[in-house]
C-alpha cells in the first residue's frame, strides 16, 4: 500500500475556490487603489529602476536590482558569520562548563531582548565607527588597484560603503546569531549522551567528537529550524537601511521619494524578497529531504 505522503497531490475543488477568492481579492485591492485613493497606476516606469540601458546598448543593473544584490550579499554574510557564532555559543549552552553555559546563556537573553533597531544604532554609531575607522578598511581599500576594488565590490560593496557594509554585516549576524544560538543548543542536546560515550570509546578527543558525530546529528534535526532563521535574516536586513546600505528597502524607498510611484515601487519590492525568500525555502526543502529522507514519507 503507498504511504500517503508517497501520493501525488491533486488540484482539487477547495484549491480551485481558494485560487478564485485570492485572485478575486488581488483585483478588488488594485481596484479600490484607484478608486479610492485616486491612483494612477504607472506600472511602465518600474522595469527601469530594475535594468537599464547603457549608452553602449547593454543591459545593467539599475537601483532596484543593485538593491536586490547587496540584500544578497547583506544575508549572505551575516548568516554566515551567525551560523559561526551561533554554532560556539550554541555548543557553550549544550555542553560547555557552568562558567561557558552563563556566558552562552547572557549573550542569548540580552540579544534577543534588545530591539534590532535600536542594536543597529548602538553598533554602528558607538562601536563601528571607531573600531572599523581604527582599522582603515576604507583607506586600504581606496589605495588598491582597481581590480582588487572591482573583486572587493563583487563580493561586498564599494570602497565608499565599505565600512557601513561591514558594520551591518556584523551587526546583523549578532543579533540574528543569538537564535541560532538556541536552535543548535536544542540540536545539540537532543543527542543522546550514549553517543558521547561510544564515540570516546574508540579513541576520539572531545572535540572530534562534537565535529565528526554529535553536530552532524544535530544538524539533520535543525536544519528547517534553520532555514526559518535563515528567511528571517534576509526580511530583518531591510532595518539596516537605517544606516544608508543601500539594499533593496533602501533603494525601494529612494525611488519612491523621487517618483512617488509608492505602491508599484513597494508590491515590486515585496515580489524581490518574496522570489529570494521562498527560493531559500525551496532549496533548504529538497536538501532536507536529501539528508532526512524518512521525513518526506511523513
Amino acid at each position: 500500500m503507498m504511504h500517503p505522503g508517497n501520493k501525488r497531490y491533486r488540484f482539487g475543488v477547495v484549491d480551485g475556490v481558494a485560487l478564485v477568492v485570492a485572485g478575486g481579492l488581488l483585483v478588488w485591492f488594485f481596484q479600490r487603489v484607484g478608486d479610492v485613493l485616486d491612483y494612477r497606476w504607472e506600472w511602465g516606469t518600474i522595469p527601469s529602476y530594475i535594468l537599464r540601458q547603457t549608452d553602449g546598448g547593454s543591459w545593467v543593473p539599475n537601483l532596484l536590482l543593485k538593491g536586490f544584490f547587496t540584500t544578497v550579499k547583506l544575508s549572505f554574510w551575516a548568516t554566515l558569520l551567525a551560523s559561526i557564532i551561533g554554532v560556539v555559543f550554541g555548543a557553550m549552552r549544550a555542553h560547555g562548563s557552568p562558567g561557558q553555559k552563563f556566558l552562552g546563556w547572557f549573550y542569548v537573553e540580552t540579544l534577543r531582548n534588545i530591539p534590532s533597531l535600536v542594536l543597529v544604532f548602538l553598533f554602528y554609531f558607538f562601536i563601528s565607527s571607531q573600531f572599523l575607522d581604527l582599522l582603515g578598511i576604507d583607506g586600504w581599500l581606496r589605495a588598491r588597484s582597481e581590480t582588487t576594488q572591482g573583486v572587493v565590490a563583487f563580493f561586498f560593496t564599494g570602497q565608499a560603503h565599505i565600512n557601513a557594509f561591514f558594520s551591518a554585516v556584523i551587526t546583523l549576524a549578532i543579533y540574528e546569531a543569538a537564535y541560532v544560538t538556541e536552535i543548535v543548543r536544542g540540536g545539540l542536546i537532543s543527542v543522546s549522551s550514549g553517543q558521547w560515550e561510544a564515540a570516546r570509546a574508540t579513541g576520539l578527543t572531545d572535540l572530534q567528537v562534537f565535529t565528526h558525530v554529535i553536530l552532524p546529528q544535530a544538524l539533520r534535526k535543525i536544519l528547517s529550524p534553520l532555514a526559518g532563521q535563515f528567511i528571517s535574516t534576509i526580511k530583518d536586513s531591510a532595518i539596516m537601511s537605517v544606516i544608508s546600505i543601500q539594499e533593496l528597502t533602501f533603494q525601494g524607498m529612494e525611488i519612491m521619494s523621487a517618483t512617488f510611484l509608492t505602491f508599484e515601487v513597494w508590491l515590486t519590492v515585496t515580489f524581490l524578497y518574496f522570489i529570494l525568500t521562498f527560493s531559500l525555502s525551496r532549496a533548504v526543502a529538497v536538501l532536507d529531504r536529501r539528508v532526512n529522507p524518512m521525513s518526506a514519507r511523513r
